[in-house]
């Protein structure tokens, strides 16, 4: 699977203790979770756009767009099931359409994206098997978290790099 690198939207410190504290939940009851991942560069975060390569266009387009906007508030809330045999488990995020037009003004200047369309969420747990969904969804519940995005990364998995723009 080839490496892809992405642009991100980062809630402060507040949003990412929250989506924080649902990750060790599922952790500490032997649930698959994102806090298993224990790379600097994880963190909780909305992805704007996935591809192996990011044109310069789209970082100018980040920065002029989304940038300028922050901070935004959004919510994080609603469970999404996303996959096949193993799941994501994420949060649906509801956003202002100011915001989704300038995320889709990033979204097409990357040809070759990896995802068509957008589906705003926060990863909870990859991989997760069907048999133990029924496990994490309780663990969840029906969460509601204001997150206020402050910053726009980057990242690169090639140099395993992280910038902020």
């Amino acid at each position: 699977m080839p490496k892809l690198h992405s642009l991100e939207l980062v809630p402060d410190e507040s949003g990412r203790g929250a989506v924080r504290r649902l990750w060790d939940a599922l952790r500490d009851a032997g649930l698959p979770s994102q806090a298993d991942h224990t790379g600097a560069s994880n963190q909780p975060h909305v992805t704007v756009v996935e591809a192996e390569d990011l044109p310069d266009a789209a970082i100018d387009v980040a920065r002029a767009r989304l940038r300028g906007m922050l901070p935004v508030t959004a919510t994080a809330r609603g469970l999404l099931l996303l996959g096949g045999e193993k799941v994501t488990v994420a949060l649906g995020v509801d956003l202002d359409d100011d915001v989704v037009r300038r995320v889709l003004a990033v979204r097409v200047q990357v040809p070759d994206r990896a995802h068509r369309g957008w589906l705003p969420h926060v990863t909870l747990a990859r991989r997760v098997p069907r048999a133990d969904l029924t496990r994490a969804l309780e663990l969840v519940g029906t969460p509601e978290i204001e997150l206020r995005l402050t910053e726009v990364r980057r990242w690169d998995p090639d140099r395993g790099h992280v910038t902020t723009l």
